[in-house]
């Protein structure tokens, strides 16, 4: 989902949506901020519920820290109900804080120790479990068994190894599309869930992209980036940009999907930087390509 573009409005949302929805896709995805102009995530999360029908809701990621924990348990279980159970949550520390301070949180807290505190407050909630003593547990109950999954969205080993505890898998990002760096990341998840006894971990990644011709596409990508990342001075962005996200055709999109395809990603998440439809049209043909 454009949620970090400009001038959004709930016809442009809903048409996105359904656009995914009724493509080769296989998930929805979008990511959160406080202290920026994109929509709430977890009232988009109700609206995209209701939006779609088929593919999965993934949050990439939504930052617990910056949340109540039973609040946020309610919430995700609530929209896992309105969609039917399609519903895949990423979780992350994020890396703004500024957000932290938006919303009266800790920058302290900005830890996997604290993440994981209020990550198993939430699985005594879809457990059933109360947590005062009030008449009934927090509900609704879970539309999938336990809740809805976690995966957890990272780029450190370090980070990785930890989830292996509560995550079900990987939801990543790869600035500069470096294959093999990847896969190393992926290597420390398998590794990390057989330590940890536990099936195959899920694998994704994602990266920025824009199609077209390729100076123009790789100026939309810088375009974005230095909005999206305001919290950097400019002139970092403008050093990073020219290797950051992806840029260029449809077949070279074809390819570089292939290429994470064959070191084992289960999923790639598109992330784009422009709200025009004809660049959601575009990448469809190259997904429906792909899943050929």
């Amino acid at each position: 989902m454009p949620v970090m573009e400009p001038d959004l409005d709930a016809t442009l949302l809903r048409d996105w949506a359904r656009a995914v929805d009724e493509g080769p896709f296989s998930s929805l995805s979008w990511g959160e901020r406080i202290a920026f102009t994109n929509p709430d995530s977890l009232t988009l999360l109700g609206a995209l519920s209701a939006w779609t029908e088929r593919v999965r809701l993934v949050t990439t990621v939504i930052v617990p820290q910056l949340h109540d924990p039973v609040m946020l348990a309610k919430a995700l279980v609530t929209a896992d109900l309105l969609s039917g159970g399609r519903l895949t949550v990423g979780i992350g520390v994020g890396g703004r804080h500024e957000d932290y301070c938006a919303v009266g949180a800790d920058p302290a807290s900005q830890t996997m120790r604290e993440m994981a505190e209020r990550i198993a407050i939430m699985k005594r909630v879809w457990a059933g479990e109360k947590l005062t003593e009030s008449v009934l547990p927090v509900g609704p109950p879970p539309t999938q068994p336990g809740g809805p999954p976690l995966v957890v969205g990272t780029i450190g080993p370090k980070t990785l190894r930890s989830a292996a505890t509560w995550a079900e898998g990987l939801a990543g990002i790869t600035m500069d599309l470096d294959v093999a760096k990847q896969n190393e990341l992926f290597d420390v998840a398998r590794q990390a869930w057989r330590q940890a006894g536990k099936a195959e971990p899920y694998l994704a990644t994602s990266f920025w992209f824009a199609l077209g011709e390729r100076d123009a596409a790789r100026n939309q990508v810088r375009e974005h980036l230095l909005r999206y990342m305001n919290w950097i001075p400019a002139e970092y962005v403008e050093a990073m940009a020219p290797t950051t996200g992806w840029a260029g055709s449809e077949d070279e999109l074809l390819e570089v999907l292939r290429s994470f395809q064959a070191v084992g990603a289960d999923e790639i998440h598109l992330i784009p930087t422009s709200s025009d439809r004809d660049q959601l049209r575009r990448a469809a043909e190259v997904v429906a390509e792909f899943r050929r």
